[in-house]
C-alpha cells in the first residue's frame, strides 16, 4: 500500500490551479508500477519523493505524466515542496531546499508564515531561444485564430526553454486566447518547413484586465490534453517578455500569468526575472499550493 496526498497548485483556493498527485514514501516501487500509478492518478503530473543519498540535494523527485517520465516539470516541483513540508519532512523556517530531477539540481526557496509554507520559487535554467518563425499566417491557421490577432503583437513566434522548451505565440487579446484550438497536423507542417522541432504551444495575451495579472495565457499543447498551470513554461514566458522589451528591468521582478481560466481551474503563476544589463541572470516561478485530500493505492 502506498499513501499520496493530492494537491492543487500554484493557486490558494481548492478545486483551482493545477492538480498534483504526491506520494512521499515510494520506496520499493519499480519504474514500471510508478508509471502505471501515475497513468491512475490521470492527473498531468505524479510525484514520487525519495531521500537525497549521496546526491546534492535534499531530495530526488522523479515525475511522471501518465504516460512517461519527465526530466522537469513546475508545478510538480512547487506542489512536492509543499507536501514535503505538511508531512514534517521539510521543517519550518527552513528557507531552500534542493530536488534533484532529471535536469539536475532544482533550487527551491521557501516562505513562512508561522509554521506553515505559505509561498515556493524554483529557479529555472538560464533561457536559450530559438530562431521565430517565419510562417505567421501558417500559424495563425493552425491555432484557428485570425492572423491580425498574431501580427498585430509585433512580437516574434519563438522557442524559448529553460530546461523545457515551448513555442511560445503572442495574440492580441484573450478572446483571442480563448479561441485558440491547436490543429496538431496544420502545425506539425508549420513546424516542418521551418526545420524546427514539435514543441508545445504556448498562447499568451498582454491585454489588460481587472484581475492585474501581467499575462493571460494557456498551454494548448500539441494534440495533448490543455494544461490549466504550467510553471515550466513560465520561466520561458517571462524570458520572452524580458528579451523583447515588453517588461522593464523592474517590472520583471513581479509579473504575473493568470492561466487555465477558459477550462474552469484558474491559476496564479508568479514569474520573477533578474537581469544584469542585457542578460538574463536568473529565472524563478512560484506559486502557492492548496491540500486536497490523501488516499491510498493498493498494488501487487
Amino acid at each position: 500500500m502506498y499513501d499520496y496526498a493530492q494537491w492543487d497548485v500554484f493557486t490558494d483556493e481548492v478545486l483551482t490551479g493545477n492538480q498534483l498527485a504526491v506520494f512521499l514514501h515510494p520506496d520499493g516501487l519499480s519504474d514500471d508500477l510508478m508509471q502505471r500509478m501515475a497513468r491512475e492518478m490521470a492527473f498531468s503530473e505524479t510525484t514520487f519523493v525519495f531521500p537525497g543519498g549521496d546526491r546534492p540535494a535534499g531530495f530526488r523527485v522523479r515525475i511522471f505524466a501518465p504516460n512517461r517520465e519527465l526530466p522537469f516539470a513546475g508545478h510538480p516541483t512547487i506542489g512536492t515542496a509543499f507536501a514535503l513540508a505538511r508531512d514534517g519532512r521539510i521543517r519550518p523556517g527552513t528557507t531552500e531546499v534542493i530536488f534533484q530531477e532529471g535536469i539536475g539540481p532544482i533550487v527551491v526557496e521557501l516562505e513562512w508564515e508561522d509554521e506553515q509554507l505559505e509561498f515556493a520559487w524554483m529557479h529555472q535554467m538560464p533561457p536559450t531561444f530559438g530562431k521565430p518563425l517565419d510562417d505567421l499566417d501558417g500559424v495563425a491557421m493552425a491555432l484557428d485564430v485570425e492572423p491580425s490577432a498574431l501580427r498585430s503583437t509585433g512580437l516574434p513566434v519563438q522557442e524559448v526553454s529553460c530546461g523545457s522548451p515551448f513555442i511560445l505565440v503572442p495574440l492580441a487579446t484573450r478572446e483571442s486566447v480563448d479561441r485558440v484550438s491547436v490543429n496538431s497536423a496544420a502545425m506539425a507542417n508549420v513546424l516542418e518547413r521551418a526545420e524546427a522541432p514539435q514543441r508545445s504551444i504556448f498562447v499568451f495575451s498582454l491585454e489588460p484586465a481587472k484581475d492585474g495579472a501581467t499575462v493571460y495565457s494557456r498551454m494548448v499543447g500539441f494534440g495533448d490534453r490543455e494544461d490549466p498551470a504550467t510553471g515550466s513554461a513560465s520561466g520561458p514566458l517571462g524570458s520572452y517578455l524580458v528579451r523583447h522589451g515588453v517588461v522593464s528591468p523592474a517590472e520583471a521582478a513581479s509579473i504575473l500569468s493568470r492561466q487555465g481560466v477558459s477550462m474552469g481551474r484558474p491559476s496564479w503563476v508568479h514569474i520573477r526575472i533578474e537581469t544584469d544589463g542585457d542578460d538574463i541572470t536568473d529565472v524563478m516561478v512560484g506559486g502557492r499550493s492548496v491540500f486536497v485530500g490523501d488516499g491510498t493505492v493498493i498494488v501487487p
